[in-house]
């Protein structure tokens, strides 16, 4: 009861501090924007659970009531997120700091839709884990509505389920390899599922050196309990697949457009499998200090990350509410675009 209460606590303030805010995070006045427009059954690039969900409410209230649309994405994402954690990880309170830590929550007020996406994956990790595949493709399905990148993992997280040989490690291997030799065919392959991507600045790619530094840590760290944590539990080699598979894709996949939600998708899995890891550490003197490094990495993170928390691709600084503040105008009001 009482961890029921503290999640409940801790749920109804990541809720308050997300469905009061206005214009916080990149992509509000976009999505404001969008609203208006699939309202008035304008196209729009978003998927059809995200316009049919602004039809649907804006009708209902009788006018554009964006605020209760952010307002239910922030309950659902932070939802799944909660539920993920509280069900699955066998350590809950460094799950949630590195939750909030590694800015997932924080993140969750710009891409709203993507981290909706986000929260459903790591939900459907258990349904991977008790090989639940009907319900597993069915709240992916469902969660695709939102963001149709959540299909990725239709094919990442049965591929990481696998007992892996090592015949299936060298050919991961030699596929980032030809990466390197074969970019401009992947290329035309990504453009053609993605053809929205074609001529953008989308396809210039980019990586992240401090995602790459992490998987090669946490790599590290799982090799070396890999015996006593990762070989006998199914759960475990499914986190450290996943792991190398992010650490292949970041460093030969630069090149695939918004790399970065690919390789979320993968690397979200730490706040279940770092945990792990440092709960299967047999000696308590080594534990602690596993604990500790891991929070001194966290904070180390979250320290650069809220340096740029304020910039144009993140802007969750400075937090405003619309109890004290009002909108600036979108496109649409403006009368231009």
């Amino acid at each position: 009861m009482i961890n029921l209460v503290t999640c409940l606590v801790i749920f109804v303030l990541l809720f308050a501090v997300s469905a009061l805010r206005l214009n916080v995070g990149n992509d509000y006045l976009k999505y404001v924007e969008f609203m208006h427009l699939a309202y008035s059954n304008a196209y729009v690039p978003t998927e059809i659970g995200f316009n049919m969900l602004a039809k649907i409410i804006y009708f209902l209230c009788g006018f554009e009531n964006y605020l209760l649309i952010f307002a239910i994405f922030a309950f659902a994402t932070i939802y799944f997120f909660m539920k993920a954690m509280y069900e699955q990880s066998k350590w809950f309170t460094l799950s949630f700091v590195m939750f909030m830590l590694l800015g997932y929550y924080f993140q969750s007020l710009s891409t709203v839709r993507y981290y909706l996406a986000l929260s459903i994956a790591l939900y459907a990790v258990k349904f991977v884990i008790n090989r639940d595949w009907p319900r597993f493709v069915l709240i992916t399905l469902l969660g695709s509505l939102f963001h149709k990148s959540l299909l990725l993992i239709l094919l990442l997280y049965v591929v990481a389920q696998l007992k892996w040989k090592r015949w299936m490690y060298a050919g991961l291997g030699i596929l980032g390899i030809s990466c390197l030799f074969l970019k401009d065919f992947y290329l035309k392959i990504v453009i053609y599922l993605y053809p929205s991507y074609k001529n953008t600045e989308y396809l210039e790619g980019g990586t992240s050196i401090v995602n790459i530094v992490r998987c090669i840590v946490i790599f590290a760290f799982s090799m070396w309990l890999y015996k006593d944590v990762i070989k006998d539990s199914r759960e475990n080699r499914f986190y450290f697949i996943c792991n190398i598979m992010a650490l292949v894709l970041y460093v030969f996949g630069s090149f695939i457009p918004v790399i970065s939600r690919v390789g979320y998708y993968l690397t979200v899995t730490h706040i279940l499998f770092v945990p792990a890891l440092v709960v299967g550490i047999k000696d308590e003197d080594k534990r602690k200090i596993a604990t500790a490094a891991t929070m001194i990495a966290c904070v180390i993170y979250f320290v650069l990350y809220m340096r740029g928390a304020g910039n144009d691709g993140i802007r969750i600084l400075p937090y405003q509410t619309f109890l004290f503040h009002d909108l600036p105008l979108t496109l649409s009001e403006r009368g231009y675009y």
